[in-house]
């Protein structure tokens, strides 16, 4: 018996390497390193006295006994969690400090103006905005929950879809008139846009309609790599900006501004999904649970996506 309970870390050692993927990686989520991890793994295997894992030098692969141990060990961090639960101060009353990281114009222009609202309904649960568009690492940092724009969570992170980013071009009604509105998108050549400017496909702007796809190089005097800058350029009239749409929806509303090639989509590499993310293997405390359904309600629509929770698998 006592061989089993010293075996409990080694099986939760085995089960992060098969959610990371490798041993590297699971190592860095661990803060350990990569011959310590193998040497557990390798401990386990040799207690069961079953090969767990093929290695290879490119990657892992499960065997069948692997298999039906992986399932078996996400069952008893499921367990521990739960245990973990009941002891949680924080389980029935939302209290405490709450990071929270996100990209620059998601925090700026769509997280910071909920804040108020849920610093008044939680009193006694505090909030830090992390906002940097670094990648943070939620398994080293100090950080409880990261909105990056990604296709899914990442392996090892669960999460929620928050809201869908979307990119459009937009210019002054006072541009349009002295300059004309583009019909096509090879007509942005010869106008001033505002771009990103931050990689040299920045000035690249590709767009699709249907079947059909364009690229076109642009050009412009004023270049600045923050949407509200960009907005700010567009309405002043210094030309067509490409912005997230949530950065421009009040000034479309508005009439301070109009879309341009409203018929193509517009392709960016900081357009997808913004997803809610956190280490798949974390208890979420109450002031995180609150946190995540007041900002999903709060967007209604521009949100959630669903209610339902999705892991990296």
């Amino acid at each position: 018996m006592n061989m089993q309970i010293d075996s409990l870390p080694d099986m939760a050692v085995f089960a992060r390497v098969v959610e990371a993927g490798s041993f590297s990686a699971a190592a860095r989520q661990l803060g350990s390193t990569p011959s310590a991890v193998s040497r557990q793994v390798a401990r386990l295997e040799g207690q069961l006295r079953v090969r767990l894992l093929e290695r290879t030098t490119r990657k892992l692969r499960l065997t069948e006994a692997g298999s039906a141990a992986y399932g078996r060990c996400q069952a008893m961090l499921a367990a521990a969690r739960e245990v973990w639960a009941l002891a949680d101060a924080d389980a029935a009353t939302p209290r405490g400090l709450l990071r929270v990281s996100m990209p620059k114009a998601v925090g700026r222009q769509v997280i910071h103006p909920l804040m108020a609202g849920f610093l008044a309904q939680y009193p006694e649960v505090d909030v830090q905005l992390v906002i940097t568009d670094r990648t943070v690492d939620l398994y080293q940092e100090a950080i409880d929950l990261a909105i990056r724009i990604t296709d899914a969570p990442p392996p090892g992170l669960a999460g929620r879809p928050l809201m869908p980013i979307r990119h459009l071009l937009a210019a002054s009604p006072a541009y349009l008139a002295a300059n004309g509105t583009p019909q096509q998108p090879r007509d942005l050549a010869a106008h001033s846009c505002l771009y990103l400017g931050e990689d040299e496909r920045d000035r690249h702007w590709r767009f699709r309609r249907g079947n059909e796809s364009a690229e076109v190089a642009v050009r412009g005097r004023y270049v600045a790599n923050h949407s509200e800058v960009r907005l700010e350029g567009a309405l002043a009239g210094l030309g067509i900006a490409s912005l997230p749409e949530f950065a421009a929806r009040t000034a479309l509303a508005r009439g301070e501004l109009h879309t341009v090639l409203a018929d193509w989509e517009h392709l960016t590499d900081y357009a997808g999904t913004a997803w809610l993310l956190y280490p798949s293997n974390r208890f979420l405390p109450a002031k995180l649970r609150v946190w995540i359904d007041y900002v999903v309600g709060c967007l209604g629509s521009d949100g959630a996506g669903g209610q339902l929770e999705r892991r990296a698998g």
